[in-house]
């Protein structure tokens, strides 16, 4: 089966955590909500293979209400850290690294 004319040429994709422009072919999709299977409607951001690498692929269902709640991006890191690492011991145990 033929490709269609839309993959004929190359496209350049930016990671959102380096802000490396590579090709799509190159990049791995990024779905916050972690349910890149499903398609209908959705517009993925992307990855470069090294930052996809170093992601965390643990399940993350309750990371982006939790950002929410405690403000992220709406204070200072510091303060929204400590926050957020008061919250999580609390909620779900040790924040530490369990490699």
């Amino acid at each position: 089966m033929w490709r269609s004319s839309r993959f004929s040429k190359e496209v350049s994709v930016i990671c959102i955590a380096c802000g490396a422009s590579v090709s799509r072919s190159e990049a791995r999709e990024y779905d916050k909500l972690g349910d890149r299977w499903d398609r209908t409607g959705k517009q993925f951001e992307y990855l470069c293979k090294p930052c996809h690498r170093d992601l965390s692929h643990q399940p993350r269902t309750d990371l982006e209400p939790l950002l929410v709640e405690l403000g992220a991006g709406t204070r200072s890191q510091r303060s929204f850290l400590n926050e957020y690492c008061s919250t999580v011991r609390e909620r779900y145990g040790s924040t530490g690294s369990r490699r």
